[in-house]
């Protein structure tokens, strides 16, 4: 079941780049799109803070809302160290999954998501922490632009992360390859552009991007396989885990729930 939201445009400062208003637009939809993710917060509630640059503007309204008084008695789990950092600067106050076990409500951004709300995440570096807070949480809120709407996971053409552990990697590699051998997988380690080393998340782990050609099939055996493989950390695919998706787009903003 979906919804549609027409847009509502927050004032942003002119320019004469004939480029930055389109980015500008869509960095538009994005907050509104993040803070119709927010309205599904209530006071005393234990929340999953996610990261990336929708994400970024969900956890700055949160901190604005508990600054105005409207949010209280809220803590927040981040799911990356650069979030850690962003919600202290909003004053949010902070926990963990030892402390909380249970999260309430999560909010994230997606690579990508197919028709039945399957993600891929972890473009960014954080996939672990986020599929630990965002398994723990009751109700997983995504937000995302319309670009990322895909027929099947992996359909983008782009990478699906999988976390691996630094030795061996090689190893690894090869033998996700050699398991997504009839989709036409490209395994490629993540390296960081500014220094040409490779990435290391903040678990200290490598991140394996794999590129598919085609349909994977199956999406929860293709996650039990890769789990079994030694060397793997955890993948970027979050199965049956979103309960809504909040997309932003030129029409708009419209939220899918998870058929239940």
């Amino acid at each position: 079941m979906a919804t549609t939201y027409a847009p509502h445009f927050i004032p942003s400062e002119t320019t004469s780049s004939t480029s930055t208003p389109i980015k500008m637009a869509q960095d538009e939809l994005k907050k509104i799109a993040a803070y119709k993710a927010v309205e599904f917060i209530k006071s005393g509630m234990v929340v999953g803070l996610g990261t990336g640059s929708t994400a970024k503007h969900a956890v700055d309204r949160i901190g604005e809302l508990i600054q105005q008084g409207v949010l209280t008695d809220i803590v927040g789990i981040p799911t990356s160290k650069k979030t850690h950092e962003q919600a202290l600067s909003v004053h949010i106050p902070l926990s963990d999954l030892d402390t909380h076990p249970v999260v309430d409500l999560a909010i994230d951004g997606a690579d990508e998501v197919d028709p039945d709300l399957n993600l891929v995440k972890g473009r960014g570096g954080s996939l672990l922490r986020e599929k630990m807070i965002e398994f723990a949480s009751k109700e997983f809120v995504v937000i995302v632009d319309e670009t990322k709407l895909v027929d099947y996971i992996g359909g983008s053409g782009l990478a699906m992360p999988v976390e691996v552990v630094p030795f061996c990697w090689k190893f690894t590699a090869h033998k996700l390859e050699l398991l997504f051998k009839e989709s036409g997988c490209v395994a490629k380690l993540r390296i960081c552009p500014e220094t040409g080393d490779p990435f290391v998340s903040d678990n200290s782990n490598y991140t394996i991007d794999l590129f598919f050609k085609k349909s994977i099939g199956d999406l929860k055996a293709a996650g039990d396989a890769i789990l079994r493989l030694p060397g793997v950390v955890e993948h970027g695919m979050f199965i049956d885990m979103a309960t809504a998706v909040i997309v932003a787009g030129d029409g708009g903003v419209t939220v899918k729930n998870k058929e239940r």
